[in-house]
């Protein structure tokens, strides 16, 4: 199929979370013209983890549109009224969704939103001197579209390290992400390892707890970490996730902020102290009357895998070294779940624009505080993104918290004009000395305009 079309203001590229909240606002602008494609038959939020019992990490006020927009018809309260459930969840007394909920919410949002598309992959992107020209591909054939703008929400990809390439393609070593779908590959396996500190791992170590029960099984959880540190949930310590430390990180030399990303891994990264105290309840009980051991599980902090190889008997081996103390060790097991996170990577389809953007020296883009990224000013559209950047906005830019924030900050400034009224301060703690941009003065009214994106 061939056809033109050349009138969007908007095309989304990906509709995860982020996109789709965009979608969400986006649909109560009148005249704006926007279309968001994704290669995926349907919306899923990490459908591998989505473990019986788990539960969000953010309030249900982070939903796709309440933060900016409360009244608007995509809420969360909404979808409790449209499928009759506002009774039932008062009644819950539950601050936190399940992560069902949350899959089941996005995905009504994500069937009723006229501007989603699914089952359409976005496989070229070019600029045309006046805007961006992408090629489409569905099941019925490829045509292409003009934006005047560009937004990209792919997601992230899963991290698998180098050490267990390998082991890559066998079937009872893969990554957290599939946890679901392939559970059933370790039906047959009496020792499990999960390696990684942080969430997903924790939930992982804390299903096969429950489902193994008795069955002779023995688990480990190894992690690099030094500690199965909490993640921060003061009240204070959450003030990260909020625009104005944004503000306050944007404006910090690169240095500076690659340093405290990597400082601040347990404010993204660390599993949840509810989760940690369910393994530990769940340890004890078992435990009554009976030797620690006696659990037949294995809590190993502080430990890297640096080989991990077909073992010489079957099974698998695992070549580890203590980061304290130096130790080696070799772990003996007969299935492996990488709990080891995600990375963001620039979608295929931008190959084309790739000499148009301003790229910093380790390859990721330069982005604004309205998240566009930085260009030649040759291109004159704007080209913005979603959760690709940590490196400049950072702990708070993969939080669904500030996803219906963000999506606002990108909608006022591809409109050129204040769609959306945002706060001048939200936050309590002053994080920026004197010299820096101050709180509720000049950056505010920057998110409310439509800033330059040029260098």
């Amino acid at each position: 199929m061939d056809r033109q079309d050349s009138g969007y203001d908007l095309l989304g590229v990906g509709i995860g979370p982020f996109n789709l909240a965009l979608a969400a606002l986006a649909d109560q602008v009148p005249g704006l013209r926007a279309l968001f494609c994704d290669r995926k038959p349907e919306f899923r939020w990490h459908p591998g983890m989505l473990v019986a019992g788990a539960r969000m990490q953010v309030p249900f006020l982070a939903d796709l549109v309440s933060l900016v927009d409360p009244t608007n018809p995509w809420s969360f309260l909404n979808y409790l009224r449209v499928h009759e459930r506002l009774f039932p969840f008062y009644f819950a007394e539950r601050f936190q969704l399940p992560r069902r909920e949350y899959d089941h919410y996005c995905r009504w949002a994500a069937e009723h939103l006229a501007a989603c598309q699914f089952g359409t992959e976005v496989t070229q992107v070019h600029w045309t001197g006046q805007a961006f020209r992408a090629t489409l591909r569905s099941p019925a054939g490829d045509w292409s579209v003009q934006a005047r703008n560009l937004v990209l929400g792919v997601g992230t990809e899963p991290v698998r390290p180098a050490a267990f390439d390998a082991l890559a393609g066998r079937p009872t070593v893969f990554h957290s992400g599939e946890y679901l779908e392939r559970r059933g590959a370790l039906a047959g396996a009496r020792d499990i390892t999960v390696v990684g500190s942080g969430q997903s791992g924790a939930e992982v170590f804390l299903d096969l707890l429950r489902a193994r029960e008795g069955d002779g099984t023995r688990l480990r959880w190894l992690t690099r970490s030094r500690a199965l540190a909490p993640m921060e949930y003061s009240k204070l310590g959450l003030e990260h996730f909020t625009p104005d430390y944004t503000r306050y990180f944007h404006a910090l030399p690169e240095p500076v902020r690659d340093r405290l990303v990597a400082e601040q891994w347990q404010l993204h990264k660390a599993a949840s102290a509810e989760t940690l105290a369910e393994i530990h309840d769940l340890l004890y009980e078992r435990t009554i009357g009976l030797p620690l051991g006696a659990a037949a599980a294995e809590i190993i902090p502080g430990t890297a895998v640096t080989e991990a190889l077909p073992g010489p008997c079957g099974g698998l081996e695992l070549r580890c070294l203590h980061r304290d103390s130096g130790a080696a060790r070799v772990v003996r097991t007969d299935a492996v779940v990488l709990a080891t996170g995600y990375r963001a990577a620039p979608p295929a389809a931008l190959t084309p624009l790739a000499e148009l953007i301003d790229w910093d020296e380790q390859g990721r883009f330069r982005v604004d505080l309205d998240h566009r990224v930085a260009t030649v000013p040759e291109l004159t559209g704007g080209l913005y993104v979603q959760n690709a950047e940590l490196h400049t906005h950072g702990v708070g830019a993969p939080d669904l918290g500030l996803g219906a924030h963000r999506a606002a900050v990108i909608l006022n400034a591809l409109t050129g004009r204040r769609v959306h009224r945002l706060p001048a301060r939200t936050a309590w703690t002053s994080f920026a000395p004197a010299t820096l941009p101050a709180q509720g003065v000049a950056f505010p009214e920057e998110w409310n305009r439509a800033p330059s994106a040029r260098r």
